[in-house]
């Protein structure tokens, strides 16, 4: 792998991201919990992680507002249009509060 100075590789980084985001506002059919029983992790994750980034370079940055960014769209309106109820074979696969 070629050596990269610090703004390329954030820049790389920077646009795998949004490349991220938009597969996963694009894969509306697949919910939250499949994320996380496949992967350990999912869309709130992500917008936890973007609160946490904003939060340690001191930006005013609320739960709504990184959820928002993630998600295209405020979280509730999400819910409403995308997420269904998890089936019990879901819900018996995820691994519970915390695990992430």
């Amino acid at each position: 792998m070629p050596e990269l100075d610090d703004k390329t590789r954030t820049e790389l980084e920077a646009a795998a991201f949004r490349r991220l985001l938009a597969h996963l506002r694009a894969r509306t059919d697949v919910q939250n919990i499949d994320l996380m029983n496949l992967a350990g992790f999912c869309r709130n994750c992500l917008s936890n992680w973007y609160l946490d980034a904003a939060k340690e370079r001191g930006v005013a940055l609320t739960k709504d507002e990184s959820r928002v960014a993630v998600y295209g769209m405020p979280y509730e309106e999400w819910k409403a249009a995308y997420q269904s109820e998890a089936t019990p074979e879901q819900k018996a696969a995820f691994p519970g509060p915390g695990s992430h």
